[in-house]
């Protein structure tokens, strides 16, 4: 995966446990407009189930996802979609 796209907002939420992380890659998710990538980084197991979540809910795209040791690491395109409440 490469992490050195001018497109990209790198989020390096290592240490954090859930519901941090994905509470904060949402967020930062949210604020991105369509086509943008975000590259979260994590150490917490449970994003590999949290984050492919995140992605489906926002209808956003998950274009890969590695695990190196502890780190995970997730590419995820933002998509158009209507502001939420």
């Amino acid at each position: 995966m490469v992490a050195d796209d001018p497109d990209s907002v790198d989020l390096d939420l290592s240490g954090l446990k859930c519901p941090l992380p994905v509470l904060r890659a949402r967020k930062a998710l949210r604020r991105l407009p369509a086509g943008r990538t975000l590259v979260v980084t994590c150490t917490d197991p449970m994003a590999m189930i949290d984050i492919p979540n995140l992605v489906r809910e926002e209808g956003a795209r998950l274009d890969g996802a590695e695990r190196s040791g502890d780190r995970l690491r997730f590419r995820i395109t933002a998509s158009a979609k209507p502001p939420h409440s």
